[in-house]
């Protein structure tokens, strides 16, 4: 892909499981514009994103992985976790999505799916770039981006974005 951002490149690939009924080059687009806009990660000039291909994949020129896995394979790809085929992940340098909640989000988020997908990518890649959880700061306020809002929003507004 283009170069996302400025700032120090972090070049990464986009995996999805073989067999899964998903749209791979969508999901894959889905990534790039996350991660692409202003307000994830490479906002301000912090850091840049660039998606690499199987070559750079297969020769390890790249920093982390965005893999969409199905929930039954969760545990395969994030063994020890817990994610009990319902979480999304990190492990090792895979950002890990499960499909599940690729295609129906959770309900604290009413169905909207779009701002959905673009939080789990932006909270895995956010441990695949280092960060811990974070709690909400106040009923009523933005949640944190690794604040763990698939397993609730705990008073605090849904929010997709590091830096909103």
């Amino acid at each position: 892909s283009q170069v996302y951002a400025a700032g120090p490149l972090l070049r990464f690939v986009v995996e999805v499981e073989d067999g899964i009924d998903v749209d791979g080059a969508g999901f894959a687009a889905a990534v790039e514009a996350t991660l692409g806009d202003p307000r994830s990660w490479g906002g301000g000039g912090r850091m840049s994103f660039q998606r690499v291909g199987a070559a750079e994949a297969a020769t390890g020129q790249y920093e982390f992985r965005v893999t969409l896995v199905s929930p039954g394979n969760m545990e395969t790809y994030c063994p020890g976790v817990g994610t009990g085929g319902y979480t999304s992940c990190r492990y090792g340098e895979r950002a890990v999505i499960n499909l599940a909640r690729w295609a129906t989000a959770v309900p604290d988020y009413e169905g909207d799916v779009a701002t959905y997908r673009q939080y789990v990518v932006n909270h895995e890649v956010g441990h695949a770039l280092g960060q811990g959880h974070e709690p909400c700061p106040g009923a009523g306020l933005l949640a944190p981006v690794m604040q763990q809002q698939t397993l609730g929003l705990n008073g605090c507004a849904k929010n997709a974005w590091p830096y909103p």
